[in-house]
């Protein structure tokens, strides 16, 4: 998310009650999760694992709960809860703002586009040119429909993304972060019905132009889908992942979070990808292997009572000698 303008780092430190450390000049312009951080980005840690990953990102600033050694020009911010003064932050710069109306006032639609009934469309919404919007569609704050994309019926955009801040030393122990991201979908999408798109924790859920996708799909949080990419019915990509151009996932296709599928790869049937595939390669299996080398292995495991009855006989030979 990014801020409307800059904010410097003393009135971060005195708005979260945090001690500066290293770079107190620096003005942030936004704030990200790690997967997604970039420079000027205010990023979180609290637990020692990840205070390297974080201190070495792109973040510019580093909501820490300890002073640690950082890089020239980086900033930290120490305070006793990072996670609280993360969500202090996002709801400063994006409070929930409750709608009234089936449409909001601030929803820019193109005069082109169609909206039928009962399709919810939330804040700062935008409908490009040529688009239909099939009834009982919910769009949530803060998502952007380009020009020519059809939408069926009963499909969700926008809503929050499934990640939570976790300690098992507290009575609740999954605190919900608060979503203040965002989704794009591009030009000539088409979505089916009772499909749900996720917005980004703090950066953007993207569509890219072109790609088609079937009924009952999952899209998670921060994913990035390329052009012209295909999805057939009960697909899940889990957060933070992305997409090539091209790639093609067939029906009930599991994806992993934070990983890559390259350009033109093709996915089969009920596959599972836990880890990042190369393009222009077909998959197939759970975990997803290259395709022909699973034929082979599946062709050898259909043989395999026959070629132990071969065994059997040849050992039985054997002894009779």
């Amino acid at each position: 998310m990014k801020f409307p303008s800059p904010v410097s780092a003393q009135w971060l430190a005195d708005f979260i009650h945090a001690r500066i450390e290293g770079n107190a000049n620096a003005m942030a312009t936004g704030i990200n999760e790690i997967h997604r951080v970039q420079q000027g980005d205010i990023v979180f840690v609290d637990h020692p694992k990840y205070y390297d990953k974080c201190i070495e990102s792109d973040a510019s600033f580093i909501i820490i709960n300890q002073s640690y050694s950082i890089p020239e020009g980086k900033t930290l911010l120490v305070c006793e809860e990072p996670f609280e003064a993360y969500l202090k932050i996002t709801q400063h710069f994006r409070p929930f703002a409750p709608s009234d109306t089936m449409i909001s006032d601030s929803a820019s639609i193109h005069k082109t586009a169609i909206v039928m009934p009962n399709v919810f469309v939330g804040n700062h919404v935008s409908i490009g040119e040529g688009s239909i919007i099939h009834p009982n569609v919910t769009l949530y704050d803060y998502v952007t429909i380009g020009s020519h994309v059809e939408i069926h019926s009963g499909t969700v955009i926008g809503s929050d993304a499934f990640y939570f801040n976790t300690k098992k030393n507290r009575d609740v122990w999954y605190k919900k972060m608060n979503s203040c991201g965002e989704v794009v979908i591009e030009d000539y999408v088409e979505i089916g019905a009772n499909c749900t798109i996720d917005r980004g924790v703090s950066d953007i859920t993207r569509i890219g132009k072109g790609t088609k996708i079937d009924n009952l799909c999952h899209i998670g949080h921060d994913v990035i889908i390329g052009n012209n990419c295909l999805m057939a019915g009960q697909v899940g990509i889990a957060g933070g992942t992305t997409l090539g151009n091209g790639v093609t996932l067939w029906g009930q296709v599991g994806v992993n979070k934070t990983i890559s599928i390259g350009d033109n790869a093709v996915v089969m049937g009920q596959s599972g990808i836990r880890q990042s595939v190369e393009g222009n390669a077909i998959y197939w299996g759970s975990p997803a292997v290259d395709f022909t080398e699973k034929r082979k292995e599946l062709i050898l495991l259909k043989r395999l009572p026959e070629i132990w009855d071969a065994v059997r006989k040849s050992q039985s030979f054997e002894k009779g000698r």
